[in-house]
């Protein structure tokens, strides 16, 4: 069975403020409320759909505060993630977006894809606020990138 819900979770997809009043649509196999441990999970085929990007993972767990579902402290995909943009598309195995600070992690076999080009790396941290992204790579690897002119 297809859950289809119309999240006021808000995600903390939002980059700001001002994009939490749109609106975040989510469809999954299966929906969980925690209350003990305050976590919202959805498990199976999930796609959170905003108005500037679409998530694809196997499970998103939402972990929120004393302000209830609205209230998001973390939002984790897990498995194999993909997000994609109207200009690119990046994976890895596990992505983390925490509001408080306006981190994105995305870590495992990332691959960042454009019409530019294509990255290659173990992390990518993109800070939302200051529109910063950083590759690292891990365990002696090294971040790699094939570029394209135009």
């Amino acid at each position: 069975m297809m859950l289809r819900l119309v999240a006021f979770l808000m995600l903390a997809l939002a980059a700001s403020p001002a994009l939490a009043q749109q609106k975040v649509n989510i469809t999954a196999d299966l929906f969980t409320i925690d209350e003990a441990t305050k976590n919202a999970v959805f498990t199976g085929n999930v796609v959170v759909t905003h108005p500037t990007v679409t998530v694809w993972a196997p499970k998103v767990v939402a972990t929120y505060g004393a302000g209830g579902t609205s209230d998001i402290e973390s939002f984790v995909a897990t498995g194999n993630v993909k997000l994609q943009t109207t200009d690119q598309v990046a994976t890895g195995e596990q992505a983390v977006f925490t509001p408080g600070d306006q981190l994105l992690r995305l870590t495992g076999n990332v691959v960042v894809t454009n019409s530019g080009g294509t990255v290659n790396s173990n992390e990518l941290v993109v800070n939302l606020a200051t529109n910063v992204s950083t590759f690292t790579s891990g365990n002696g690897g090294r971040v790699t990138g094939v570029f394209t002119s135009q």
